[in-house]
């Protein structure tokens, strides 16, 4: 199988999928629409679940809603999916980092990849080079 990235976590109007996008040299799947609608959905699951191989998550404080989380932890749960949470630590209080730093703990030690970072472009690197092709 060829590496294809899901592209998760935060949306409220943030431009980090745009910054990562212009940086990969691999294959994604973008989930952010204008018009999210059911067969939106259906695509999203069927691109997360079927057709790609590894799950990132970026999270910025611009997160309206918890959800991108949850999803995180079901991906490093219970998937057989590569999984990468990536905390962008900028406009979060340090009650807020302390939370999430255990968030990155509990993907770790379910094999997950995560870190609290401001750094896209390293993200970007690490997963233009830092996977084979087909590596699960």
């Amino acid at each position: 199988m060829k590496n294809k990235i899901f592209l998760g976590g935060t949306c409220a109007n943030t431009n980090w999928r745009e910054r990562l996008i212009d940086c990969l040299k691999v294959d994604y799947f973008n989930p952010v629409v204008t018009d999210w609608n059911e067969n939106c959905i259906i695509e999203e699951n069927i691109q997360k679940n079927v057709k790609c191989n590894i799950h990132l998550y970026v999270i910025t404080s611009a997160m309206m809603g918890v959800y991108s989380i949850a999803e995180v932890i079901d991906s490093v749960v219970n998937n057989d999916k590569i999984t990468i949470l990536h905390i962008m630590p900028e406009g979060f209080d340090s009650a807020q980092l302390k939370s999430l730093a255990a968030v990155v703990d509990m993907v770790r030690s379910k094999g997950g990849v995560a870190y609290i970072d401001s750094d896209l472009i390293r993200t970007a690197k690490f997963l233009n080079y830092g996977f084979k092709e087909g590596s699960e």
